[in-house]
């Protein structure tokens, strides 16, 4: 929140990209945070979380883009903007 209040941006127009691929008991506190603060467009991997129902993934999918991961090389494309 801070870097975007520096850059004068909101937390989704920062040139970041995110890649979970754990889901221990932190993961949970960062999905949580991620969700709180709105982030979009964040890519999970390899498998959706255990911890999130099949219906509450949908409303994510649907409400924040969050994606699971593919193809790496496509992947990093999409990220990178190319």
């Amino acid at each position: 929140m801070a870097l975007s209040k520096a850059f004068g941006v909101g937390v989704n127009e920062l040139p970041l990209s995110i890649v979970l691929s754990w889901f221990e008991q932190k993961a949970v506190a960062i999905v949580y945070t991620l969700l709180a603060l709105g982030v979009r467009n964040v890519r999970i991997g390899p498998t959706a979380p255990a911890f999130i129902s099949p219906n509450n993934w949908k409303f994510i999918q649907e409400n924040f883009n969050w994606m699971p991961i593919g193809n790496v090389d496509e992947d990093l494309r999409a990220m990178l903007g190319n």
